[in-house]
């Protein structure tokens, strides 16, 4: 049995007990008490009947390794046909200025009007330069270039 269920069985028993006492021609005073402790005791074993559920688990599966079928003849004779494979390289987009951390369309126009157009061109800047000019935080663009190096890094 599990021990939630036991206390469970407690608590009930309590409150049987109160019950009980209602029927009972005891003093007034005596009948108080009698309720007031069972009650309490009743709620005392429900919240530790609570805390000794079991938690649920997740349950994993594993699935059966899959076997690649056999390519068919006909696919493998296509296959060779199809060697020749054009192949088009495609510059990378250049990153704008909003998607570094910290810096929003205004201040994104406010760092065009400067002359640092893409996320690039951050990286490159001077960090008190840029500051002096934006009349920031040299902190504050510091940051900007970091975070404009780890977008470059990442892309």
């Amino acid at each position: 049995m599990r021990s939630d269920y036991a206390l469970y069985i407690v608590a009930i028993i309590f409150f049987i007990i109160t019950v009980m006492s209602f029927a009972l021609g005891l003093a007034e005073f005596e009948r108080n008490v009698w309720v007031v402790t069972t009650a309490v005791l009743g709620l005392l074993f429900i919240g530790l009947g609570y805390t000794q559920r079991p938690k649920p688990q997740a349950i994993t599966v594993e699935a059966p390794p899959r076997v690649p079928a056999p390519p068919t003849p006909s696919a493998v004779t296509e296959i060779a046909k199809e060697e020749k494979v054009e192949t088009i390289e495609v510059a990378p987009p250049k990153l704008e200025l909003t998607q570094v951390k910290g810096i929003k369309e205004k201040r994104a126009a406010q760092l065009k009007a400067l002359g640092i157009n893409n996320v690039e061109d951050l990286a490159k800047a001077l960090s008190k330069d840029l500051a002096g000019k934006l009349k920031i935080s040299p902190k504050i663009t510091e940051r900007w270039i970091e975070n404009a190096k780890k977008l470059l890094e990442k892309s």
